[in-house]
């Protein structure tokens, strides 16, 4: 099993970053470029906090085999090594055994050495650079690269500037002989301490939110007063981004009817017009007269640079529409759903029942499993206890989160709960518990803090929506923070468990992880400062999201945020309400429609089809029929002279007469009868009204 273990977990945290990207992500639509790039983050984010465990259990045991091989049998009676070095004949209390998970020594190192210098080329150069280029409305390469170029000359210049202080503070220092060592620390220093700024914000709130977003989960009406307070909030977005969407399109059009087929810049409207959405490339299409050549001096054509700007507010208009389209149709049905879990939970059969019905096609195999009955047990009735449950288990751990933050510094006494953990399945050498804790500790880390990844949102600029409506900027950034915020959260989950020897001050193997990071001593402020303290600000952080100040004060700014005891949160629940009625009468109407049109069919398809059969298989002889009553009609016109061409005239006015007519028409017998039963001008030909008038 040597090594197994890692590489199982290889490919399953592949599949696993895989999964996500795909339900955030397009990948048809989308760059190639930006899918990799963004899955090549997360995998090797996610990698890390699935693989330190094994490193932490790797490195206990190998502490363990160094303390026997550095002390005498005598002193070592205590400790038995299996697949080691030392033999087991003396009498011993403990056993000191290879892990399953054991990864060979030298395997780590360069594993980490890899997996840590590609995250940050990642995060510092490369994502950064591809942002602005995937949002640059450039019609070329090297255009798009030029403004990428231009727009993070300021990104990378404050982080020089940043790496240039600790480089100067440690060389005007006397006590260090600037090396390369050294300097490798001062860069991994100051991205960590950038990284840890924003890690204790981002945990802060999801250390609170997350048990209570849960608990209130549990609660039917919070869930649908917060979604009709979502749906009216949603529909404003949804009016905004069309109104957007129009105007942006009637520049397009304007700059399309200006700039015709052999103009220099007729490639550069060509490749907008792709960005647009069907129907307007349809309208545009059809106004647009390719034959008129252009004239500089009648015309005012737009520069190159005016098109550059209208299509980068092409490509975000667009994404914008379409990402609101979807979630007001994905709001929709949740808002039904939780309707019809209101109405069900006084139900007396105990069976779920649904205001609108799925699809046959598409829930076939769910539907047999989960059935009317268990829906309801589980909606109605175990559902609700599952969340207060999970809720409960969720604010524990971070309630220890918490204690651990203020108290990891501490050695003797140990505090840290974490720690206190560890060292106890350390004494026993349970490899499987110290892996289990560890996992569970840095996996619930990485969900309070990658979630707010997820849920945050800056205004239209980043958005992670799911239903692969977010576009390759949101996934780029998203990456980008993954990969400075892992670093710094494996660091701060070392300390907390007392696996760092800067934090543990003792003079132990350190893991692989931490050997590439150097002795972060080389910046003593830092190690012994900013990376013990600042964590504790984590304390000030939940107390104000468990009171909500960050909401009140976006409401103060403006930004309508869900509030119970809110004047307008309750408009906006209205608001919301009657969007749903309304939305709801529309639904039905067009179910009620469908309905009858399949009843319809049902009942008279099979006559019609009879009768569909009959015409095609009379249709010769009707033909033949037709063209031997027209050659009796004309033999019978010319042997009995005008009285009977009067009376054929009479029986062909079936329609309704025209007394309207602009002028009289001919003879309609005088024309042939293969012409058709219409003028060119619209009216019947048997609405003569001279014939008419000499019968009467």
């Amino acid at each position: 099993m040597s090594g197994a273990a890692l590489g199982i977990e290889i490919i399953f945290v592949f599949f696993l970053a895989l999964f996500i990207l795909h339900r955030y992500g397009d990948f048809k639509k989308q760059h190639r470029l930006v899918i990799i790039a963004t899955l090549l983050a997360w995998y090797l984010c996610f990698l890390i906090v699935f693989i330190l465990p094994l490193d932490v259990s790797t490195t206990i045991y190998n502490r363990c085999k160094l303390a026997v091989n550095s002390s005498p049998p005598e002193s070592s009676s205590n400790i038995i090594i299996i697949n080691g070095s030392y033999p087991s004949s003396a009498p011993r209390k403990h056993i000191c055994s290879k892990p399953w998970s054991y990864i060979p020594d030298g395997i780590m190192p360069i594993f980490w050495r890899v997996v840590y210098w590609t995250s940050q080329f990642l995060t510092w150069i490369l994502l950064p650079f591809m942002q602005s280029y995937a949002r640059s409305g450039g019609f070329s390469i090297t255009g798009k690269i030029k403004t990428a170029l231009i727009e993070n000359a300021i990104y990378y210049g404050t982080y020089l500037l940043i790496f240039g202080a600790f480089l100067i503070y440690v060389a005007v220092n006397p006590n260090f002989n600037l090396q390369w060592n050294q300097l490798q620390t001062i860069g991994i220093a100051a991205a960590n301490t950038w990284g840890l700024f924003l890690l204790v914000l981002l945990l802060g709130y999801g250390l609170v939110e997350i048990p209570r977003s849960h608990w209130n989960g549990a609660k039917r009406g919070y869930l649908l007063m917060k979604t009709y307070f979502k749906v009216a909030k949603l529909m404003t977005e949804k009016a905004d981004a069309e109104e957007s969407l129009e105007d942006i399109m009637e520049e397009v059009r304007k700059v399309n009817e200006s700039i015709k087929y052999n103009h220099p810049l007729r490639k550069c409207v060509d490749t907008i017009l792709k960005k647009c959405p069907t129907e307007y490339q349809e309208r545009m299409g059809r106004n647009m007269d390719d034959y008129e050549d252009f004239d500089d001096r009648q015309n005012n054509y737009p520069s190159e640079k005016s098109l550059v700007k209208l299509h980068k507010q092409v490509i975000y208009s667009v994404q914008r529409h379409r990402r609101t389209q979807v979630q007001w149709r994905i709001l929709l049905e949740q808002a039904f759903y939780l309707e019809d879990v209101a109405k069900n939970e006084t139900s007396a059969t105990r069976q779920f029942v649904h205001t609108f019905q799925f699809q046959e096609s598409e829930n076939r195999i769910n539907r047999y499993f989960y059935t009317p009955t268990v829906e309801w047990y589980w909606e109605c009735l175990l559902r609700p206890w599952f969340y207060r449950i999970l809720a409960v288990v969720l604010a524990t751990f971070s309630v220890i989160v918490v204690w651990s933050e203020c108290t990891f510094f501490s050695t003797k006494p140990v505090l840290s709960l974490f720690a206190v953990f560890i060292q106890l399945a350390e004494r026993t050498y349970n490899y499987m518990c110290i892996e289990m804790a560890c996992f569970l500790t840095i996996f619930f880390l990485s969900i309070c803090v990658y979630s707010t990844v997820f849920r945050i949102r800056v205004f239209n600029y980043y958005y992670l929506a799911s239903h692969h409506q977010t576009d390759a900027y949101s996934l780029l950034f998203s990456g980008m923070l993954f990969c400075r915020l892992t670093p710094p959260l494996c660091l701060n989950f070392l300390g907390l468990t007392h696996m760092d020897s800067s934090i543990s001050h003792k003079n132990t193997q350190a893991t692989a992880y931490t050997s590439i990071m150097g002795s972060m001593r080389v910046l003593s402020f830092i190690a012994d400062g900013f990376y013990i303290y600042y964590p504790m600000l984590v304390v000030i952080l939940c107390i104000a999201t468990y009171f909500s100040l960050g909401t009140r004060c976006l409401n103060l700014l403006g930004f309508q945020q869900f509030m119970g005891d809110n004047e307008m949160t309750s408009d906006f629940i209205d608001e919301g309400k009657e969007l749903i009625r309304r939305e709801k009468r529309k639904r039905q109407r067009q179910e009620e429609g469908e309905n009858r049109r399949r009843e319809w069919k049902e009942r008279y398809g099979n006559s019609r089809e009879d009768s569909t059969r009959n015409r095609n298989v009379h249709s010769d002889q009707k033909e033949s029929s037709f063209s031997e009553t027209n050659a009796t009609v004309s033999k019978y016109i010319r042997s009995n002279g005008r009285t009977e061409r009067d009376r054929i005239e009479l029986l062909q006015d079936a329609e309704p007469l025209d007394f309207n007519a602009d002028s009289v028409s001919d003879d309609p017998l005088d024309h042939p009868l293969d012409s058709g039963r219409y003028q060119p001008g619209g009216r019947y030909l048997s609405m003569s009204r001279s014939r008419i008038f000499d019968d009467v």
